[in-house]
């Protein structure tokens, strides 16, 4: 259980990193970092956890995401938006087609995911 516990906080604080780094970087998608660590700091601690709900930035979204399983559109757009360039570079950069391929192939899942999720009703 404390193996787990460790896991899923690792995983949580690399995310929640990567997500707020997110944010001043243009090209790094935000939201399914901070969705991640959500999921994870709600397995490992309770504090990060209720940290993470309650902050100005995250708590609208996270809360959105929590009661409805929705999100609110302009937040899915803009997510959509910077997945689409962050995939864009990284497929312009890698030389390798099958790579190329490959990346095209993940950033059409997840574009259907994000699309897939429902908007959050007012």
């Amino acid at each position: 259980m404390v193996i787990k516990r460790g896991f899923f906080l690792v995983i949580g604080l690399t995310s929640l990193g990567l997500g707020i780094l997110g944010i001043a970087v243009p090209l790094l998608p935000t939201v399914p970092f901070i969705l991640l660590s959500a999921y994870c700091f709600a397995r490992s601690s309770e504090r990060l956890h209720n940290w993470l709900m309650t902050h100005p930035w995250f708590a609208e979204a996270l809360n959105s995401w929590q009661q409805q399983r929705a999100l609110p559109k302009a937040l899915k757009k803009k997510a959509m938006i910077m997945t689409t360039l962050s995939f864009a570079v990284s497929i312009a950069i890698v030389p390798l087609v099958w790579v190329k391929i490959m990346l095209a192939c993940m950033l059409c899942g997840l574009l259907f995911y994000l699309k897939s999720i429902p908007d959050v009703q007012e």
